[in-house]
């Protein structure tokens, strides 16, 4: 296991563990098992600039140091947390210098997203040149964080979480490594794994810190109780601002979309479970009321803002049922978008229409000019008509097209409401045919 591992003895155990072959890195088979497109990358004999997009502990460094290793080029690492314009100029003067002798950079730049846009085009002129064969990593969606000018000019490679597998794997090959004279129970070892979440970082990281504890309690044998004492709290990984938040947010709001309780109620103990804020799930639950129930159940709307009212009023963990309750409630109820494409056709409508006059019947005319000039004078009072309603009148602007933006589905109360605006229309259709 040597060739692996020749990091100093006293490094972090994740950086004692970083493979020095392209074999030994675990995971992400779709980009590294034969013929496929990392692979073929380290056989083509040519670097290209690329971005490496994937959440935490997945190998994104790891890719990149062996990239520079393979094609024996100069390794040259930038953080964004940490680096600022000084710090780019710097590398690249350097860069430069090592390119006059003859042999490649391979520029990292970890987190790249955290670079803002001029900084992020300080490094186009040197990846155009050859100067640099630019790898960034992201945990963000590079459509997004990247300037397109530079995602234009790399490769992007999706890295993927590694599963339980590929963390077992990982497990033993650490213990045979550095823990070699501590066991741990089945359960223990599977705990660490879930704990670990897909993040390779996060598993070592753990691993060195039940290895400090063990020793300090003279344990050899580790089991689930001893873990629950050493470990804090198991939170999944989760990042508030990051892709794995909206993504499992999408997928929540998809569930109750498809009326797949069972599914939604996961999804928001998923995120709760990672630390979501419960009045933000409460605040997109009621949208979800909004956009994809609407009038079919209105109940679902006071249900939702009911949930997020409870939940201001109990706190955890009482309060986060009554979230799960509306959620279950919003996943069984009958669906409708009308009012949502009503509102967004309106929208659109409006924003590339002219100003048309209100109609002189509509108009409010609350003094003695008013009333002179004929505004309101030939309004219908809706309540004075038979059955409420003033057959045939129009109450758009004079001169609009006609328009139906509000279609309801048969479903739930909409399905009365259709009714209701059919039974409607044959009344203005019977008064106009009368004048």
């Amino acid at each position: 296991m040597n060739d692996l591992f020749s990091s100093a003895p006293h490094a972090p155990l994740a950086e004692q563990m970083r493979p020095h072959t392209l074999d030994a890195v675990l995971g992400q088979r779709h980009l590294l098992g034969e013929g496929k497109p990392l692979r073929l990358a380290f056989e083509s004999g040519t670097p290209h600039s690329m971005i490496l997009w994937g959440p935490p502990g997945v190998g994104k460094t790891t890719l990149a140091r062996l990239m520079a290793d393979s094609f024996d080029a100069a390794f040259v690492a930038l953080s964004a947390v940490f680096s600022g314009v000084k710090d780019i100029r710097e590398a690249m003067q350097q860069a430069e210098i090592t390119a006059q002798q003859g042999r490649r950079t391979i520029l990292f730049v970890d987190e790249v997203h955290r670079f803002n846009k001029a900084q992020q085009d300080a490094f186009l002129p040197y990846v155009e040149r050859g100067t640099v064969t630019f790898i960034g990593a992201t945990t963000e969606n590079p459509s997004f964080e990247v300037n397109s000018a530079l995602l234009s000019r790399a490769a992007v490679y999706v890295l993927k979480s590694l599963d339980d597998t590929e963390l077992g794997a990982l497990f033993d090959r650490a213990c045979n490594h550095a823990l070699h004279d501590l066991e741990f129970e089945p359960a223990a070892r599977e705990r660490l794994v879930g704990y670990a979440d897909g993040d390779a970082r996060r598993l070592l990281n753990v691993l060195e810190t039940v290895r400090t504890a063990m020793h300090t309690a003279h344990c050899r044998i580790a089991s689930v109780d001893f873990l629950e004492q050493t470990l804090a709290a198991d939170l999944r990984r989760f990042d508030k601002g990051g892709d794995a938040f909206y993504d499992q947010i999408s997928a929540l709001h998809k569930s109750v979309r498809g009326s797949n309780p069972d599914a939604a109620l996961y999804w928001l103990i998923r995120m709760l479970d990672g630390g979501a804020d419960p009045l933000y799930m409460g605040r997109r639950i009621v949208r979800m009321a909004i956009e994809d129930i609407g009038l079919a159940d209105p109940r679902a709307h006071d249900i939702a803002l009911n949930a997020c009212a409870t939940y201001e009023r109990l706190g955890s963990p009482e309060g986060e049922l009554a979230l799960a309750n509306a959620v279950i409630y919003l996943a069984v109820a009958a669906k409708s978008n009308a009012s949502y494409n009503a509102y967004n056709a309106a929208r659109a409508f409006v924003a590339k229409d002219k100003s048309r006059p209100v109609p002189e019947h509509l108009r409010n005319a609350p003094t003695k000019l008013m009333k002179d000039l004929g505004f309101g004078a030939e309004y219908r009072y809706a309540h004075h008509e038979s059955e409420a309603y003033a057959a045939g009148e129009n109450y758009f602007p004079d001169d609009m097209p006609a328009v139906r933006w509000y279609e309801p589905v048969p479903r739930g109360l909409e399905q009365k409401i259709a009714e209701k605006l059919a039974h409607l229309r044959d009344l203005d259709a019977t008064a106009k045919t009368q004048r």
